[in-house]
């Protein structure tokens, strides 16, 4: 493979009859995608809404060119973006500039790491980290990504960063107060989201359903004009990122590099478990440590353009190889045609309500839970279970940096148990 431009590892593909044109229509469909996908990653992440938007443009392309996928699209991530605010949110008030800084930063050192771990060929690290792990801290994720849209869902004023149970007792306790308008808008987001996602491959299903619950806010306002208005979305800012520079202060260096960690770990993972799977559907051969290049290099550009972590995207993966994707080129066209997209879009997005974002990321937290893979891991013993299990429990009532942590050390620890058993 050729190191320095990966990418030309597909030009035979590109001479093929309709190829290009086939990854310029992926990369379309990616660039609606996740224009609603960015905004509800971004407020998970408690970055303001347009930093979403940037993660998906040069991480986006730098990782379409260095990395080995051919079809995986790198971006914003629903547990990565969690896993942001859960590691930073202790450092500094979220959404202050301090935090952004912060968030950046990390974007930096997390790419850095990367970047040394593919050189030093040690791509294998990250495949033995055991499904059941990765597994059991996805569906925790999507419990904790459900706990924090508790409040704007129902219309109510709910302290962060509180416990999964605290939160849904102080729901409980302020039922009284909760606002119709929200909850009509984000219970029909839920609504549109599912109906439309049989003509997923025509219209992106998390579209409609942005359009729909706006649709339906609007109409409720109109109709009910007593009712409380709705927070909104700020308008964003422009469609370009702005140029950033990471903070490599030694205290904060310092403060980052458990989250560094902890960061790195998840989004490989996360990255290599996306790559394997799409290599795997499309016969291709992968190579894990110019993956982690790719990655690396896609974060610490990244860092420098206003985007905070990231990884590889299920969902923005998901649609391009729905949409008939033939080479990375598709990740491309989607980062630029994202630029094209905002530049009449952005000034829309004061109209979108925080609470259709908190449906579609009830929608984004339900799908994170892979029951099938759940019963698949449950039915192959306790070596599977236990971690499974504690990996989950710990996710939602630990911190996520030990979560991953004890999930880890709970395998091993079963494997010995068993292996001395045997």
């Amino acid at each position: 493979m050729n190191w320095r431009l990966p990418i030309l590892r597909w030009q035979d593909e590109w001479r093929q009859p309709g190829a290009l044109r086939a990854d310029l229509l992926a990369g379309l469909t990616g660039a609606v995608v996740v224009l609603p996908q960015g905004v509800a990653f971004a407020t998970l992440a408690g970055m303001p809404p347009q930093y979403g938007l940037y993660a998906a443009m040069v991480p986006c392309v730098v990782a379409a060119i260095f990395g080995s996928s051919r079809l995986m699209v790198t971006g914003p991530a629903n547990a990565i973006s969690l896993t942001t605010m859960a590691l930073i949110a202790p450092l500094a008030a979220v959404g202050s500039e301090r935090y952004v800084e912060l968030v950046l930063t990390l974007a930096f050192l997390v790419g850095a790491l990367q970047l040394l771990l593919g050189l030093a060929r040690a791509g294998s690290i990250v495949e033995k980290v055991p499904h059941s792990v990765v597994v059991g801290f996805t569906a925790g994720a999507a419990v904790l990504i459900a706990n924090s849209q508790l409040g704007p869902i129902l219309g109510l004023a709910l302290p962060r960063g509180q416990s999964v149970l605290d939160n849904v007792m102080g729901a409980l306790g302020s039922s009284g107060q909760t606002q119709p308008m929200a909850l009509l808008a984000g219970v029909s987001t839920v609504v549109f989201a599912v109906l439309a996602r049989p003509w997923n491959r025509i219209i992106p299903a998390m579209l409609v359903a942005v359009v729909g619950g706006t649709l339906v806010s609007l109409g409720a306002a109109l109709l009910w004009p007593a009712w409380p208005k709705l927070a909104t979305v700020s308008a964003l800012p422009g469609a370009l990122p702005p140029l950033s520079w990471p903070d490599l202060s030694l205290d904060t260096v310092r403060a980052l590099f458990g989250a560094t960690l902890v960061m790195t770990l998840l989004a490989l993972t996360e990255a290599a478990a996306i790559a394997r799977s799409v290599a795997r559907a499309r016969g291709d051969t992968l190579d894990g440590n110019q993956e982690f290049i790719g990655q690396g290099l896609a974060n610490l550009a990244g860092s420098f353009f206003s985007a905070y972590p990231a990884s590889g995207s299920f969902n923005r993966s998901g649609v391009n190889v729905a949409s008939g994707a033939r080479s990375p080129l598709s990740a491309v066209a989607a980062a630029l045609l994202l630029v094209l997209l905002l530049a009449f879009v952005g000034p829309l997005a004061k109209y979108l309500p925080l609470a259709v974002i908190s449906g579609l990321l009830m929608v984004v937290a339900w799908g994170l839970i892979d029951r099938r893979e759940i019963a698949h891991l449950w039915h192959q013993g306790v070596q599977e279970r236990i971690p499974l299990v504690v990996t989950a429990v710990a996710t939602v009532t630990l911190s996520l940096e030990w979560a991953i942590l004890l999930g880890i050390t709970c395998a091993l620890l079963v494997q010995a148990w068993l292996g001395r058993r045997s």
